[in-house]
């Protein structure tokens, strides 16, 4: 018996070997073929044992994007990294982007996200190619219109309910050192103003958190308080976990089968039975004709969409999926933002003096249209977008064999080969802090570096904040007015904003599909 199983091992062990070497052969001859120069591979130890552990140590330790700096510059700016025996190419060069997203875009695909995302997000347009993704976006892209992005009035309704939130939270923290954690606010805050927008009723997570019973609400959809109010974790948590199958690469399938097995689909059960139910509501009023809701006066983004299908399973795939970027990208982005300038007083009250000259001290004259006229609040969401891209890294994988423009020969100037199945990482954070095209304060956060007086760096390739080419996003008008609303109301109301926070920078990271503070943003503000 042992005997067999030597020679069983012996056998597996020469056809795994003789299987490489003529993988290693293949690639080897067709970068001849394609005329590309050799590509520089970390050091990842034996079938990338070293590759996967530090996957896991980035994740364990909550270091993020900026744990990938010290490889980028060690390696270069396009490299191979291998996840367990799997090559991964990783770029943070934008011609090579650009290849992917736009030039090249027929030459690459979404089917490694689909695989790792599909399980939580569905057949969304975040995760489908060719005809699904092509007619998944003519039927979101009326939702995102310019009237319907500039409706402020019930942003304006849930930031007096956030003013509620703030006001608690100083007078029962007000004798701290650390103050309160403003980034937890602002993603209830969104996840309000996403579901309204949606489904015609706020989940109210912010009333919920001031635990007040003189504010009225609604029946929020009909939906059970149980379902209402655990949905934020189950959310949060399907996202952590399906953000590090797509880092296992195409170790994926771990998360969901070996590990975590339970909570993983637990979690996504409850996301999807959280939003089934208004899907089904909205093919009822549809099944019925009902007008009240099906032609209202506000805008609802559900009962538009029931009007384009009434297939249950893509109303809960699309709702799902603009519900993950409409609460995470502005939450995000007012934490960093927020992160940033309460370390920087001089800026915030150059932001307030500002808005204050721009608008006045209400809402009254903040418009989608007057929103884009204030220099300076502009400077300061391109600047964030920049230091903190919402989305800092992302991926594409080779639908056939093909090349990108940069990356190998010893300077890194030729074309690179990608065979068909090929995954390549794009990493848009350190494109972003690319000294190259930002400056040696590439890492610092200098809103004024967006002062035409001062040059037009980052105009091309090297700032992708909402992605580029065919696929940028829809959604990007709805995140900045919904951004740039907020804060304006914020410095109009808060004369002074300091910081709780006394850690030296980088911060730890939480990065699910998005990119948010691990430990909070706690401010001070008066």
């Amino acid at each position: 018996m042992f005997q067999l199983f030597s020679i069983l091992v012996l056998a597996f062990t020469t056809a795994l070997v003789a299987q490489l070497a003529y993988n290693q052969y293949d690639y080897q001859r067709k970068v001849k073929k394609f005329g590309c120069g050799q590509l520089r591979v970390a050091e990842n130890g034996l079938f990338g044992w070293k590759g996967l552990r530090e996957v896991l140590r980035i994740n364990k330790y909550k270091l993020g994007p900026a744990a990938l700096k010290d490889r980028f510059e060690k390696y270069g700016k396009t490299h191979v990294f291998h996840v367990g025996p799997s090559p991964l190419i990783t770029t943070m060069d934008p011609e090579n982007i650009k290849a992917m997203l736009a030039t090249q875009f027929k030459d690459f695909c979404l089917i490694a996200r689909y695989k790792a995302l599909g399980p939580m997000l569905g057949d969304g347009i975040f995760t489908l190619d060719g005809h699904g993704w092509t007619h998944s976006r003519a039927l979101l892209r009326p939702q995102f219109a310019r009237e319907q992005v500039s409706r402020l009035d019930s942003i304006e309704h849930h930031f007096q309910i956030l003013k509620k939130c703030i006001s608690k939270e100083m007078s029962d923290k007000r004798d701290t050192q650390r103050g309160f954690d403003i980034q937890n606010l602002f993603f209830l805050m969104t996840l309000d103003t996403a579901t309204e927008f949606l489904f015609g009723s706020s989940v109210d997570s912010l009333v919920d958190f001031l635990d007040d019973p003189s504010i009225q609400t609604g029946d929020h959809g009909g939906i059970d308080e149980a379902a209402r109010k655990g949905f934020s974790n189950a959310f949060n948590r399907a996202q952590e976990l399906s953000s590090l199958r797509t880092r296992l690469h195409k170790l994926y399938w771990v998360i969901g089968t070996l590990a975590v097995r339970e909570p993983y689909h637990r979690y996504n059960r409850e996301v999807k039975t959280f939003v089934d139910h208004y899907a089904a509501k909205a093919i009822k009023a549809r099944n019925e004709k009902n007008t009240d809701l099906l032609d209202n006066d506000k805008y609802i983004f559900m009962y538009e969409l029931v009007k384009e299908t009434s297939n249950p399973i893509t109303l809960r795939d699309q709702m799902l999926n603009i519900l993950l970027a409409g609460r995470d990208t502005t939450a995000s982005m007012l934490s960093w933002i927020y992160f940033r300038l309460a370390r920087d007083p001089k800026r915030y009250a150059k932001l307030r003096a500002a808005v204050l000259a721009d608008f006045g001290p209400g809402p009254e004259n903040i418009t989608f249209e007057s929103l884009k006229k204030c220099d300076y609040l502009r400077y300061v969401l391109n600047e964030s977008l920049r230091v903190y891209p919402v989305v800092p890294i992302n991926a594409r994988t080779a639908s056939r064999d093909t090349t990108l423009p940069r990356g190998g020969g010893p300077d890194g100037s030729q074309p690179i080969f990608v065979p068909k199945g090929q995954t390549v990482s794009y990493s848009v954070w350190w494109t972003h802090r690319d000294p190259e095209f930002w400056g040696q304060d590439a890492e610092e956060f200098i809103p004024e570096r967006w002062d035409t007086k001062n040059g037009s760096i980052g105009r091309g390739w090297e700032y992708l904040p909402f992605n580029g080419g065919p696929r940028i996003c829809l959604g990007q008008q709805f995140a900045l007015t919904e951004v740039g609303y907020v804060l304006s109301r914020m410095v109009q109301t808060y004369e002074t904003l300091e910081s709780g926070d006394t850690k030296p920078l980088p911060p730890l990271y939480n990065h699910a599909l998005t990119l948010c503070h691990q430990e909070g943003v706690w401010i001070k503000t008066e």
